[in-house]
């Protein structure tokens, strides 16, 4: 059985899940998630937001996780031996995980598609959001299927509010916007129209003003952040943030010709690099 660990917002659960998921493909075996509701670096608290997905494995959710294995972990290890912890030491993807076996426990981020590349077409099948849209939710939907629609997600919240956050991620800057815009328009033959979102939609209304037809989509919040995920996804071409987030609205878009632009900095901090964040495809700008 394959155990990983699942923290953090809604884009790092799907990248936790996601490897987890690959290595129990791989094997044939289970795959069993521990969820304890809390950030690695602090006591921050956010939902877990996987059960709107079509995943595919067993869940314990407590504050106390280890202590809920019971009697299949017995058995688990009775076949497989002590589970081999295996903990994320980078950024970027770890040659190391291609030599797992069947019974690892994991910990960590694992940002980068290479560790699920090989079983993408399951995995795009188990990430299909059974929730229902609400009714203004499939408005939304309907209009975007219509239109050369590009989403461009705008990441604040802890990004600005957070100084350690901000030393570590800090924030795309308009001009990252404007070129990304430009370069999108210039690529599609059919006029775009942008569909902005983000979690200080107020300051993306106030500063962002594209010359194209633009839409801000400001009907959802934390709580039905699948909602918005699923909007971004339906887009025909991406502008992401320095996003987990906006990085799983653009991969989770099933279109073979869209453009993707993403910043070329990931990170504020210059020591910090995950140089397998960005599928080839993608395109980086400033």
């Amino acid at each position: 059985m394959i155990t990983t660990h699942i923290f953090g917002g809604l884009g790092n659960q799907l990248f936790q899940y996601c490897c987890g998921r690959a290595l129990s493909l791989r094997h044939n075996v289970k795959l069993r998630l521990l969820w304890d509701g809390r950030e690695t670096e602090n006591t921050t608290t956010r939902a877990f937001d996987l059960g709107h997905f079509n995943i595919q494995s067993e869940i314990i959710m407590s504050p106390k996780p280890l202590r809920r294995l019971g009697l299949r972990s017995i058995q688990s290890f009775l076949q497989y031996g002590p589970a081999r912890v295996f903990r994320e030491s980078a950024l970027g993807y770890d040659p190391r995980f291609a030599s797992l076996g069947p019974h690892a426990r994991l910990k960590g981020y694992w940002q980068s598609e290479k560790f699920f590349k090989a079983f993408e077409d399951t995995i795009r099948e188990e990430l299909n959001i059974l929730t229902p849209p609400s009714a203004q939710n499939q408005s939304f939907l309907d209009q975007i299927a219509s239109h050369n629609a590009v989403s461009l997600h705008v990441r604040r919240g802890d990004y600005v509010t957070n100084p350690l956050a901000n030393a570590h991620h800090g924030i795309c800057d308009l001009g990252y916007y404007k070129t990304a815009i430009e370069y999108i328009a210039g690529k599609t033959q059919k006029a775009p129209i942008f569909y902005i979102f983000s979690d200080d939609i107020a300051w993306a209304k106030q500063n962002l003003k594209p010359r194209y037809e633009t839409i801000f989509v400001d009907l959802n919040d934390e709580a039905t952040n699948y909602e918005d995920l699923r909007l971004m996804s339906s887009c025909r071409h991406h502008i992401i943030a320095n996003s987990s987030f906006s990085w799983w609205g653009a991969w989770l878009n099933g279109h073979t010709e869209k453009i993707i632009v993403a910043p070329k900095n990931w990170y504020a901090d210059p020591a910090a690099r995950n140089p397998d964040m960005l599928p080839h495809s993608w395109i980086t700008c400033a």
